[in-house]
């Protein structure tokens, strides 16, 4: 290989050259850009809003279901058939169980955050 960075090596001195890879291992630290505040401070609330939105459809979608607003709504009143479907016990309980992944998926990332320590470089 030549000692010039802007020649180009032609293929067959790539190939007849053996070049290592650095190849990062377990021990050694990923490199990483800092982050800034403001990029915490969004991943903080885009977290927060999260659970929040999916602890409110969770609770809503595990009791709405099994009150009379479910199927005594103006939407349903007009057409019967739907409303016959929806007030179908195992519709009811699918929209539950839907609540009840909702609900855990927001505590689930509640319990699993963490923020990485920002670097001071």
């Amino acid at each position: 290989m030549t000692a010039d960075p802007k020649t180009v090596p032609s293929v067959s001195e790539e190939m007849s050259s053996p070049t290592l890879v650095h190849e990062p291992t377990l021990n050694q630290p990923a490199a990483r850009m800092p982050e800034k505040k403001s990029t915490i401070w969004l991943v903080r609330v885009r977290a927060l809003l999260l659970v929040t939105l999916c602890a409110t459809f969770g609770v809503l979608l595990v009791i709405l279901p099994w009150t009379p607003k479910w199927t005594d709504n103006p939407l349903l009143l007009s057409w019967p058939d739907l409303r016959a479907f929806v007030s179908n016990g195992f519709v009811r309980g699918v929209a539950s169980g839907v609540g009840l992944l909702d609900l855990w998926l927001g505590f689930w990332e509640a319990v699993h955050y963490h923020e990485h320590p920002v670097s001071t470089r």
